[in-house]
């Protein structure tokens, strides 16, 4: 539950009262007796109120050995504390003779690092209640309390039997939230009072040291708040000088802002009841009464061994209240989990159906984060807003799981953004990519009942600090709290980070998967180019045979062959050439798949001058040929050879399929990284693009025939032709395959953009 807006001005008085040493006050309650003793059992310090109850001064028993006062059976059970854990109590009865008459006193003994305390509170018998009578008291409490399942049931009928057994004028049973404020969510009154149920209270009216208190003494009784304390004799432990330590002690006084806060509420007499769940303070059953109200020992045992009780019910209670939701979220997870790892998306996975995302964790929005790719599911934020906000994360979310239910006041820019999330649960899968998930809740306005202005307590003094004080006024004070969404549960917390350890454990195993098959794929490829060398090579000399023999056969013997035979002969011919072509393609792209880079410096104006002096060589029509290279081509580190390869097949395609009267080619290279440029053209990329932080991307731009968009896919394949063999001069359909194998080589990537009649751009990049 949220807090007044004033938080930090209050988190500052808190702090400050925080550093009170409320276990360590000198003092005592006046109801009782409290002796220090040495390791030896001397008596190194007393309340200053031993005349009232053992008769004698306090300066009479410093020094004197406990045997003054108790009996050796007594003494023993005191010593027994001394192999105890600290806190753990020894209660025993005792009986002390005084100058008058002989008094009776419940004892009870515990051992601190620097000393043994003994406390004695006087009372009317010497006999101790029996465990039956104990019992008598308290089965019928715990009876009623075991047969309700409903939490709330349950902690009404725990504040009922707690106010039978000890007759206060108002019980409640008091839960804190998870900033420390609590609200009461039971309670059982005398009908003239007014109601505190369903009231907050700020963690400021039960600061962090006192919360910390309870964790240790379940129980605090305090039966009359206008009492006096009753100082110690020293001040200090004469062997340690330090304040005694009085945590454990249950005659400890209690601090003025204490006393003073439960006086502004009327309660004159306290007792509070810790309820420990999982270790933590869950709760307090808070017990006021009017007028000061003693109560005894033995029933103040009973109150807390049923505090225990109902803290080791309470676990039960409040997993049976969360069973379903709880069930219902495991069982969408257990699904959910399933589906993702057996998926070939994995972001498809993730949002179709988008409400299993959602369900997850009960959200109302949700954004999937890989890196740049940003995919949104549900009610949320814009992308340019999500993308913000995890620029934002980057740098402030150190934990691979954030969550909170108010965004706004961490993040104002969600401000403009508070209706689809105010409550933000944010999962990190990745720290080395950017890999997120982030869920969404809009903002509940809500209204919250608080007992009293919690800002009263916060006083401003003169130099500009801030003290807690109590308040003075406990009537309903209504709170309108905005930019918060509905919290998130722990199970659905819960749910976030199994969904990441699955999402860990799936990308692990895929790995493992694909590394495997990497490895059988790398092991198959090197057979197959080995096979593809082997057999290509060992092809060539049977088809030169063929060749020849049939070359013999038309040169020698064509008198003898009619005109059919002899066009048989010829077609041999020409297949034989056509298929030597086709094994030498071969052969070329196995030699590439087994070749070794030779990486070296390569000057690529030099590289390209040198491909079209070879060029116009080779062409009868070279004076027609305009090739044009924009500015000077860059420096990089290549194999000379396989380049030189890659731009001569480009460029001989470029002008190859060209049908216009005037042909031209423009080589150069792009700023901007791997992508592409408007030239007007349709776009077509055969493979994603990769991160903008790639190196140079050169082109090869024409104004020749053109490729139809069907075809920019395929025209990388190894034998692949878009014409019959008859036009634009025949070929083997291998040459792009070939530079697709070289720039694959060098770890680069090439496609095409094309308009049928217009003309083509390859790209390619070399790393």
């Amino acid at each position: 539950m949220s807090q007044p807006e004033n938080t930090t001005t209050q988190a500052t008085a808190l702090t400050n009262h925080d550093h009170k040493p409320i276990h360590i006050p000198g003092s005592i309650q006046p109801h009782g007796v409290l002796l220090a003793l040495s390791t030896q059992l001397e008596i190194v310090q007393v309340s200053n109120n031993t005349q009232a109850y053992l008769g004698q001064e306090p300066e009479d028993l410093l020094g004197k050995p406990l045997s003054y006062l108790l009996a050796d059976q007594q003494i023993e059970t005191v010593k027994q504390c001394s192999v105890k854990e600290i806190g753990r109590t020894n209660a025993f009865k005792v009986s002390i003779n005084t100058l008058h008459r002989e008094r009776y006193f419940d004892a009870i003994a515990h051992r601190t690092e620097e000393a043994v305390i003994l406390e004695l509170e006087p009372t009317d018998s010497k006999s101790e209640v029996s465990f039956l009578g104990f019992h008598a008291l308290a089965s019928e409490a715990i009876a009623k309390m075991q047969r309700t399942s409903n939490l709330i049931e349950f902690l009404h009928v725990v504040a009922q039997e707690v106010q039978k057994i000890i007759g206060f004028d108002r019980v409640m049973v008091y839960q804190f939230d998870q900033s420390g404020a609590g609200s009461v969510v039971s309670e059982v009154k005398r009908e003239d009072l007014s109601p505190y149920l369903g009231l907050h209270y700020p963690a400021t009216d039960i600061p962090a040291q006192a919360r910390e208190l309870y964790t240790r003494c379940f129980l605090r009784f305090l039966p009359d708040l206008t009492a006096e304390p009753v100082k110690l004799v020293p001040t200090e432990n004469p062997t340690t000088h330090q304040h005694l330590d009085l945590s454990y002690c249950l005659l400890r006084s209690f601090d003025w802002c204490c006393a003073e806060y439960h006086q502004n509420m009327g309660v004159k007499a306290l007792l509070v009841i810790s309820l420990i769940q999982e270790q933590k303070l869950w709760g307090l059953i808070s017990c006021h009464h009017l007028t000061p109200k003693y109560i005894s020992y033995e029933v103040r045992k009973m109150c807390e061994f049923l505090g225990q009780i109902v803290s080791s019910e309470l676990a039960h209670k409040i997993s049976y209240s969360e069973w379903d939701y709880k069930v219902k979220l495991k069982s969408l997870q257990s699904d959910f989990l399933e589906s993702i790892s057996q998926a070939d998306n994995f972001i498809d996975a993730l949002i179709k159906p988008e409400i299993r995302l959602l369900d997850l964790v009960s959200a109302s929005g949700a954004a999937v984060c890989l890196d740049n790719e940003i995919t949104l599911v549900g009610t949320t934020p814009n992308i340019h807003e999500v993308r913000a906000l995890i620029e934002w994360a980057d740098t402030q979310v150190s934990d691979n799981l954030f969550f909170t239910d108010s965004l706004p006041k961490l993040y104002p820019e969600a401000l403009i953004f508070k209706d689809s999330a105010s409550g933000l649960l944010l999962l990190r899968i990745s720290k080395v990519r950017r890999y997120y998930i982030l869920w969404f809740r809009p903002e509940v306005i809500q209204t919250v009942n608080w007992a009293g202005n919690p800002n009263e307590s916060i006083q401003a003094q003169t130099d500009g600090s801030f003290t807690l004080s109590p308040r003075k006024s406990f009537e309903q004070w209504q709170e309108t709290v905005r930019l918060t969404s509905l919290p998130w549960e722990t199970c659905e917390l819960e749910s976030a980070i199994a969904l990441n350890n699955a999402i860990v454990g799936i990308v692990l195993s895929k790995a493992d998967e694909l590394a495997k098959i990497n490895l059988e794929l790398e092991r198959s490829n090197q057979e197959l180019a080995s096979f593809a060398y082997a057999a290509s090579h060992d092809l060539k000399e049977p088809l030169r045979g063929i060749y020849n023999f049939s070359t013999v056969l038309l040169e020698d013997y064509a008198q003898v062959l009619d005109d059919e035979g002899i066009e048989c002969l010829q077609t041999v011919v020409s297949l034989s050439v056509r298929m030597e072509t086709l094994i030498n393609a071969l052969l070329r792209l196995s030699q590439l798949g087994q070749a070794q880079l030779r990486e070296q410096e390569t000057d690529l104006n030099k590289l390209v001058t040198q491909v079209i002096e070879v060029f116009r060589a080779s062409r009868q029509d070279s004076g027609l040929v305009n090739i044009r290279i924009p500015r000077p081509l860059p420096t990089v580190q290549c194999d000379r050879v396989l380049v030189n390869e890659v731009f001569s097949n480009l460029l001989g395609n470029a002008f190859k399929y060209n049908d216009k009267a005037e042909q031209w080619v423009e080589i150069g290279y792009l700023d901007e990284g791997l992508g592409t440029r408007d030239w007007g053209l349709g776009k077509i990329f055969l493979n994603p693009i990769p991160n903008p932080q790639s190196p140079v991307t050169f082109y090869i731009r024409d104004n020749g025939i053109g490729i139809p968009q069907h075809h920019l896919e395929t025209i990388f394949r190894l034998f692949k032709r878009l014409h019959s063999q008859e036009k634009y001069g025949g070929g083997a359909g291998a040459g792009l395959a070939i530079v697709k194998k070289i720039v694959e080589l060098h770890n680069g990537q090439i496609w095409v953009e094309s308009t049928v009649g217009v003309g083509s751009i390859f790209y390619f990049t070399l790393e």
